[in-house]
């Protein structure tokens, strides 16, 4: 699912202010690499299988000239309150038998609990917010000997055509070997934006299934998410193959 258009279901809704940022924030910028995407599949050392996970768009706001040491870092919540989020991403090599990747760059970035992205000036149910100087929910990390890296962040929310989900990329040598995006379960968002911290902005319409972006690759987008008792949060887990 190569880099479909995301507004297909939010472009009679938007607004023409909240359409431009969004627009122009799609594209990605010059410095970024090609993917490696030559191989989609391999097999592990038991006989399974694994599968490349889906690719798509790094838009809406990606701000690839702000991705230095300024966020990196697991705490990437920068004074933003919401629902406490503990994020643990794998990633996996389906050219090496489906085994995980050392030392594998991981960026990640999200809207914070009311819709809005740092790095830019967003149109949302506040109204229009400059966080042009701001870089909340936004974090990269190099995986560890399991492959894993690990943020703590908020729970997302959401804005008019799309669902909830995070932003990631995978870099493996400096080289761009995925872009893709995290889905979170309907009956957890849901639940979520019931709570006193999010429901001034009320509920998302749209599910995963009516996404355009995630619809037809949740089988390897979503991630599973656990309650976490000790801080009234959630834990998510999910793991990203690449092929490098």
């Amino acid at each position: 699912m190569e880099r479909k258009d995301f507004l297909r279901n939010g472009m009679g809704i938007l607004g023409l202010a909240s359409i431009v940022p969004i627009l122009n924030a799609c594209g990605k910028d010059n410095d970024t690499t090609s993917t490696d995407t030559d191989t989609t599949t391999g097999t592990d050392t038991e006989g399974g299988s694994c599968t490349v996970t889906d690719t798509e768009t790094d838009g809406p706001y990606p701000l690839y000239k702000s991705r230095g040491s300024s966020i990196q870092r697991v705490d990437i919540t920068d004074g933003k309150t919401g629902l406490p989020l503990s994020i643990t991403i794998t990633v996996r090599n389906v050219k090496d038998s489906c085994n995980v990747v050392s030392n594998a760059r991981v960026d990640i970035w999200h809207c914070d609990k009311d819709g809005y992205y740092s790095g830019y000036s967003n149109t949302g149910y506040l109204g229009t917010q400059d966080n042009s100087a701001l870089v909340f929910c936004r974090g990269l990390q190099y995986s560890d000997s399991n492959g894993r890296v690990k943020f703590m962040s908020v729970y997302p929310g959401w804005y008019t055509g799309r669902v909830t989900h995070i932003h990631a990329q995978i870099y493996v040598d400096s080289s761009l070997k995925l872009t893709t995006q995290i889905a979170f379960p309907d009956t957890i968002n849901t639940a979520v934006y019931k709570t006193s911290l999010y429901s001034a902005h009320g509920q998302n319409s749209m599910t995963n299934a009516q996404d355009n972006i995630i619809m037809d690759s949740l089988d390897n987008e979503l991630a599973t998410l656990t309650a976490n008792t000790t801080t009234g949060g959630y834990d998510l887990t999910h793991t990203i193959y690449i092929s490098a």
